[in-house]
């Protein structure tokens, strides 16, 4: 039995790419799932997708960047599973894309309620009732933008450092308490965020060629790993799923 088995899980963006292969990477893992998005329509289907495979999943309709919904689905996963074991903070956008001068102010803002303030109402709303159960995980997907400044990115990767930044403040704060933060940078991914990426022929990442990019299933069980026990050392880091030792470490292969 894995160790996940038996356990509850919120995933966030969970209509589609990362956060729908984690999903069913939880589920098939034996974990119950809360998919969160905001398009219910699809978080239904692959709910329903999770249920006839033997599974159980709960789909949520829940924007991030507006507290009340992060914390409607925190609740939703207490009434239907009983505990918060895990949450994959994993909702986010790229757009806007270009020169920081250029972009409606509005849709700045927007993607930082997202990207930003998004991660940090998951933790807000997860850490009281993992702290009520005596621990849990936390995953917040997070990317080489964080650390490294690219061209027409500027929400992007600003909103993406001051997320790794609650990932170690978070675990500053909470490690002793049972529970375990860490972010994973999953590189290029070839999901919907590539497709707008290469659309954009912004900076040298628009250029790269699609066969280069890791199937969102690889970083679903990348993210998995990192809720167990064995992934505890790496509590307030930011995991590169790029790093041929730590595939290695996760079992994992291209």
């Amino acid at each position: 039995m894995h160790e996940l088995a038996g356990k509850s899980a919120i995933i966030t963006g969970a209509s589609r790419g990362i956060g729908a292969a984690t999903a069913r990477e939880f589920a098939a893992l034996g974990a119950s799932v809360v998919l969160a998005a905001r398009t219910l329509g699809e978080i239904e289907a692959i709910a329903a997708e999770i249920w006839a495979a033997g599974g159980k999943a709960t789909a949520v309709a829940c924007d991030v960047s507006r507290y009340d919904d992060v914390q409607a689905a925190v609740e939703r996963c207490q009434q239907a599973y009983g505990s918060v074991d895990i949450l994959v903070n994993n909702a986010g956008v790229i757009e806007p894309i270009g020169p920081l001068a250029e972009p409606d102010p509005d849709l700045w803002g927007a993607a930082t309620d997202i990207n930003y303030k998004g991660v940090y109402y998951g933790l807000r709303a997860a850490i009281p009732a993992m702290l009520n159960q005596g621990g849990g995980a936390i995953v917040n997907v997070s990317s080489g933008a964080a650390t490294s400044a690219l061209e027409g990115w500027s929400q992007y990767c600003s909103s993406k450092a001051g997320a790794l930044s609650l990932t170690r403040s978070a675990n500053l704060e909470y490690r002793d308490q049972g529970i375990q933060i860490v972010g994973l940078s999953p590189g290029t991914v070839a999901t919907e965020m590539q497709v707008i990426i290469k659309a954009s022929g912004i900076n040298p990442v628009s250029q790269l060629d699609p066969s280069i990019h890791l199937p969102p299933e690889m970083a679903a069980k990348a993210i998995a790993w990192l809720c167990t026990k064995e992934a505890a050392e790496f509590a307030g880091g930011d995991v590169s799923l790029r790093d041929e030792d730590m595939q290695r470490r996760m079992g994992l292969t291209l």
